[in-house]
C-alpha cells in the first residue's frame, strides 16, 4: 500500500477533508506535537493519540503528510469504505460476529491487506460505529472522488450489501444506508435491484452478477459477459492506474464474473 508510510502522525483527516477526513482524523489523532513525532519515528510510543475499542478491539497509532493525487484516492478509497462498511453493519443497533467475519474476509481475501492494512482498517471502521458523521455526506464525498470510475462506485455498493446480508439478511435500515448511497451515486433502481439479488439465496444470484436475467436470450447473456470481461479485465483496471487496493477488488469481481457465467453457460446449456 504505497500510502501507508505517509500517514506518520495526526494529520490524515486535514489530508483528507470533509466527513471522511474527520473520521480519519477522530482514528489516527488530529493533532500531534514534535515531541510525539519524534518519539514515533524513533519507535517510541509518543503521546496524545486517539485511542478507541470496538468490535476488532483496536489500540493506539498514527499516520501522516505528503501525499500524491492517487494516493489521494487510495486514502479516499480506503477510508470511506470501511466507514460506510460500519454504518451498514452497525445499522441495527448492533456488529454481528456474521458482519465482523464478513469485513475481514473482506480485507483479509478481497483487498488482501497485509497485517498493518488491517490494524489500520480496523480502527477506521471503529472509529466510524461512534462517529457523528452523516451517512449522506460520507457517500457524496466518495462520488466526489470517484465519479468517473463507475466500476469502483458499483463495487462499494455490493460489498455493503455483502456485508448487510452476511447475518441472514438485508434489514430495511441497513437497505435505507445502501439505497441512499446508490442515489447519491446516480444508480437506477434496476441497477440497485441487480447488484442485491446478487446475494439472494438462489442461481438468480449469477444472473446478477452478470446483469441479466432468467428471461434473457443466450445471446444477451453472451453480450453482458462480454462486456463485463472487457471493464474489468486485469489489463484493463492496471491500465487505469486505479488505487492499488481496488485492483485487488477488481481482480476478485473478474474472477466472480467468468464463475458466474460458468454456472449460467452450463445450466443452460450454451
Amino acid at each position: 500500500m504505497g500510502w501507508m508510510g505517509k500517514l506518520i502522525g495526526g494529520t490524515l483527516g486535514f489530508v483528507l477533508g470533509g466527513p471522511i477526513g474527520a473520521i480519519a482524523g477522530a482514528a489516527f489523532g488530529h493533532t500531534i506535537d514534535k515531541s510525539s513525532e519524534i518519539g514515533t519515528a524513533q519507535g517510541g510510543t509518543g503521546t496524545g493519540y486517539f485511542q478507541r475499542t470496538g468490535p476488532f478491539g483496536m489500540g493506539a497509532g498514527g499516520y501522516g503528510t505528503g501525499v500524491s493525487a492517487q494516493q489521494r484516492s487510495q486514502m479516499v478509497f480506503f477510508v470511506g469504505t470501511f466507514s460506510m462498511l460500519a454504518r451498514v453493519a452497525a445499522a441495527d443497533g448492533t456488529v454481528s460476529e456474521a458482519e465482523t467475519r464478513k469485513v475481514r474476509e473482506f480485507m483479509r481475501q478481497d483487498l488482501r491487506l497485509d497485517p498493518q492494512s488491517i490494524s489500520v482498517a480496523e480502527r477506521i471502521f471503529n472509529s466510524a460505529l461512534y462517529s457523528s458523521q452523516n451517512f449522506e455526506e460520507l457517500a457524496s464525498q466518495f462520488y466526489g472522488e470517484f465519479r468517473a470510475q463507475p466500476q469502483i462506485l458499483e463495487l462499494l455498493i455490493d460489498i455493503l450489501y455483502r456485508v448487510a446480508a452476511a447475518d441472514g439478511g438485508v434489514i430495511q435500515s441497513e437497505e435505507n444506508y445502501i439505497q441512499q448511497a446508490a442515489r447519491i451515486f446516480q444508480f437506477s433502481q434496476q441497477r440497485i435491484d441487480t447488484i442485491r439479488k446478487r446475494y439472494a439465496a438462489s442461481d438468480e444470484r449469477y444472473y446478477a452478477v452478470l446483469g441479466v436475467s432468467p428471461q434473457d436470450s443466450n445471446d444477451d447473456i453472451k453480450r453482458a459477459y462480454r462486456q463485463l470481461v472487457r471493464e474489468y479485465h486485469p489489463d484493463t483496471i492496471a491500465s487505469k492506474g486505479l488505487p492499488e487496493e481496488f485492483t485487488t477488488f477488481a481482480n476478485e469481481k473478474f474472477r466472480e464474473i467468468q464463475e458466474a457465467y460458468e454456472a449460467v453457460a452450463k445450466a443452460r446449456g450454451i
